[in-house]
């Protein structure tokens, strides 16, 4: 997949849309920043999760991406040191080769802030798959399905780092979490869940 005729330390974008994850770890995370207090480790020291965008409207450089979306498969594990992710990044099929190149450069290296960026990680590879997201529903082609419908009960409020702290979301328990998406593969349910929005623009 050819990268656009750009570098990401030229990189402009700004694209929003709707985020939607979940992870092993018990509702509410612990990672969640929560009545304005930042989390810490995972619940069980390790952590693999699905993470999702729908991008509503929005470009990479001159590339308009608007209506595409893109799926990280992670691990990692908090004992490592520099806890460094390993993943799987799932660019839509719907794109084109510039759309999914630029999605491409936009996750892996064009959003500086998100952990797999700025510090080390194994990224296992970039597969370009059919991506479904309605809601609180994920489906990446045969190999990823991750469903939501119940809210967690809180009167504090819930932001995650990812679509960032300044955005609150809405923490739920994972009806269907399962992945099959080699080297990842798990099922479970019961685990929790978060939807919000986010809004990425470079300076």
């Amino acid at each position: 997949m050819a990268l656009p005729a750009f570098l990401p330390d030229d990189l402009s974008y700004h694209v929003r849309g709707a985020y939607f994850e979940s992870c092993n770890c018990e509702a509410i995370c612990p990672c969640r920043m929560i009545g304005g207090v930042r989390g810490g480790r995972s619940t069980y020291g390790i952590c693999y999760g699905v993470l999702s965008w729908l991008i509503r409207d929005g470009s990479v450089g001159e590339v308009d991406v608007s209506g595409l979306a893109a799926v990280l498969v992670s691990r990692y594990d908090d004992d490592e040191p520099g806890s460094p992710w390993t993943i799987v990044l799932h660019v839509d099929r719907k794109g084109d080769d510039a759309q999914r190149a630029a999605l491409e450069t936009l996750f892996l290296d064009g959003l500086r802030n998100l952990p797999w960026i700025r510090k080390a990680r194994h990224l296992i590879g970039v597969r370009v798959s059919e991506i479904e997201i309605e809601g609180p529903r994920i489906s990446v082609g045969s190999t990823i399905s991750v469903r939501a419908t119940r809210a967690v009960e809180t009167e504090q409020p819930v932001a995650c780092g990812i679509p960032g702290y300044e955005r609150t979301g809405r923490e739920l328990y994972a009806d269907e979490f399962v992945v099959d998406d080699d080297p990842f593969a798990w099922e479970l349910s019961g685990n929790c869940a978060y939807e919000s929005d986010f809004d990425y623009a470079s300076a």
